[in-house]
């Protein structure tokens, strides 16, 4: 069975990636404020935890799309400095 589901994904990139990865990630990476500077939404700017974020974004379609997005474009800028560092 996780075959089949390897090969229905071959080119998602979030594939195989908890959301609760992706906040801690991109937590690491911003810090709390400017999270919420990046993308406004209370559960990053008002009291924020990985526990309440995780839970108003698994019930919000539109704000984990945006995460989600936001974690990606952090990805591929990280993967252009690395490789222009390699050569």
């Amino acid at each position: 069975m996780s075959d089949q589901q390897g090969a229905s994904q071959p080119k998602n990139p979030l594939h195989g990636m908890t959301l609760e990865a992706i906040v801690t990630a991109l937590v690491a990476h911003y810090g709390w404020e400017k999270l919420g500077q990046e993308i406004n939404i209370r559960c990053f700017t008002q009291d924020p935890s990985i526990k309440s974020s995780l839970k108003f974004l698994r019930k919000t379609p539109w704000a984990r799309e945006k995460v989600e997005s936001l974690y990606l474009s952090v990805q591929r800028k990280q993967a252009k400095q690395a490789g222009s560092h390699s050569v």
